[in-house]
C-alpha cells in the first residue's frame, strides 16, 4: 500500500472513531434554540422554499432560476461561505446529438485559520433538478423540499459557527492541532432519468463530481491528498417532506451517525418539539418514529444500502462513508404529478429541518454558541443575480 495511502486510511479512521465517541451531546437548552423555518418554508411565499417549487430540468430556465435562488441566499444571508459552481455536459437518451449541460453548486464554510487540504467537512447533500416526464412534475419531495432543508440549516447554524471560532481564536488555541471540521453543502443536479434509470442515464451530476474531486489533488504536504478524501461524512437527503416517512439504518458502517440522529429525534419529540407529532386527535402513526432502527444491529435487521439507486453510489464506490437519509417506502407521490407543494406534509417538513440543524450542529459541536446563531436564522432580503451556464457532470426497493 502507498504510504500516502495508508496515511490517508489512518487519518479518516482516527476520524470516524473521533465523531462516533467524542463529541459533545447537545444540552436541551441547545435543543430548544434549535429554529423551525417558519414562514420561510410557505410554498406560495416562503422565501426559501416556494422559489424551488418549479420544473427544473437541466439545462432550462427553471434550473438557472433555482440556480441563482441558491446562490442569492447564500450570497446575502451568509456571505461567509465560498460558492463554486462544478460543470459538465452529457449526452442523455432523449437529447440525441445535444449535450444537457448540468451545474453541481457546491458551498462550504470552513474555519478561517485553515486553507484547503486541511480540512474535513461534513457533507450535506441533496439534488436540485427535477424529472423531464411527466410534464410539469414539481419533485417537492423529490428534492425541493431537501434543498431548502440545507439552506435552513445552514442560516441556523452560521452565526453559531463565527462564534466558536472567534472564541478559540480568543482563548489563544493552538489552531493548527484544533478544529479543523468544515461543512460542504453539495446541490446536484441530474440525479434524475432523463428516460428510465441506468448507470449511464442517472446520478450525471454525482459521477461527474465524484470523479473530478479525486482527480483533483491537494498539495503534497495537506492532511487530505483530494477534495474527496476530506469528506468525514456523506448525508444524502432525498424523497422527505411526505407525512409518516420510515427511513432505515442502510449502512452498517455509518450506522453510529444514523443512532447520533435517531436520538436527537427522540429527545426533540420529548420536549414536544416535533410539529408532525403529538397532535389532539392525531394517529398512533403521529408519533411515530422517523428513524426507528436505532436497535438494528442487535435484531439483527438487513442492510439496504446496495438497493436504493441515488447520488451517494459514486462516492461510495470512492470509499466515502455515506448516511442516506431517504424513506421506505417512497412516498405515495413518487414520480407522479402530486408530487407538488399542495401535498406537502409541512409539519414534517419543518421537523426534518430542526432534525437536520440539530445533527449538524451537534456534529459541529456548537453546545454553547446555539444562541449566537438565533438572529441569523431569521429571513433575509433576497439580491437579484445571474448564473450563466458553463461546459466544463432512483430507484426504489
Amino acid at each position: 500500500m502507498a504510504p500516502t495511502r495508508l496515511l490517508f486510511q489512518t487519518i479518516h479512521l482516527l476520524l470516524l472513531a473521533y465523531f462516533a465517541v467524542a463529541y459533545t451531546t447537545l444540552s436541551d437548552d441547545t435543543l430548544r434554540s434549535i429554529p423551525g423555518p417558519g414562514d420561510d418554508f410557505n410554498i406560495k411565499t416562503g422565501k426559501l422554499l416556494s422559489p424551488i417549487l418549479q420544473p427544473r430540468v437541466p439545462g432550462t430556465p427553471g434550473s438557472i432560476a433555482v440556480q441563482n435562488h441558491f446562490i442569492n441566499f447564500f450570497k446575502t444571508n451568509l456571505p461567509k461561505w465560498n460558492i463554486a459552481l462544478q460543470n459538465s455536459t452529457s449526452k442523455t437518451p432523449v437529447s440525441g446529438d445535444k449535450e444537457v449541460p448540468f451545474v453541481n453548486l457546491i458551498i462550504t464554510r470552513d474555519p478561517p485559520w485553515t486553507t484547503p487540504g486541511f480540512s474535513s467537512r461534513l457533507n450535506l447533500v441533496a439534488h436540485y433538478d427535477s424529472k423531464l416526464t411527466p410534464h410539469g412534475f414539481i419533485g417537492a419531495t423529490d428534492s425541493a423540499a431537501p434543498c431548502a432543508m440545507l439552506m435552513h440549516a445552514a442560516r441556523s447554524v452560521d452565526a453559531a459557527l463565527t462564534a466558536k471560532w472567534e472564541k478559540m481564536h480568543t482563548d489563544g488555541m493552538d489552531l493548527e492541532f484544533e478544529d479543523q471540521q468544515g461543512i460542504q453543502i453539495l446541490f446536484l443536479d441530474g440525479e434524475e432519468a432523463f428516460k428510465s434509470w441506468t448507470d449511464q442515464d442517472s446520478i450525471y451530476g454525482a459521477r461527474s463530481l465524484a470523479a473530478e474531486m479525486e482527480s483533483t489533488a491537494y498539495a503534497a504536504h495537506s492532511t487530505f491528498h483530494n477534495a474527496l478524501s476530506s469528506i468525514s461524512l456523506f448525508v444524502l437527503l432525498d424523497l422527505l417532506g411526505a407525512k409518516n416517512p420510515t427511513v432505515p439504518s442502510y449502512f452498517k458502517t455509518t450506522h453510529w451517525a444514523y443512532k447520533k440522529m435517531a436520538k436527537l429525534e427522540g429527545r426533540l419529540r420529548s420536549m414536544s418539539f416535533f410539529e408532525s407529532a403529538g397532535k389532539k386527535g392525531g394517529s398512533k402513526r403521529d408519533d411515530k418514529p422517523f428513524l426507528p432502527e436505532s436497535d438494528k444491529e442487535k435484531a439483527g435487521g438487513r442492510w439496504l444500502g446496495g438497493m436504493i439507486g441515488d447520488d451517494h453510489e459514486p462516492f461510495m464506490e470512492r470509499g466515502v462513508d455515506i448516511l442516506h437519509i431517504i424513506p421506505s417506502p417512497f412516498p405515495r407521490v413518487w414520480h407522479n404529478r402530486e408530487d407538488d407543494g399542495e401535498h406537502l406534509d409541512l409539519a414534517t417538513v419543518a421537523d426534518w429541518s430542526k432534525l437536520v440543524t440539530a445533527f449538524v450542529a451537534e456534529w459541529m459541536e456548537l453546545e454553547g454558541f446555539m444562541k449566537a446563531g438565533e438572529q441569523s436564522a431569521k429571513p433575509g432580503r433576497e439580491m437579484e443575480s445571474r448564473v450563466e451556464q458553463r461546459d466544463t457532470g432512483k430507484s426504489e426497493l
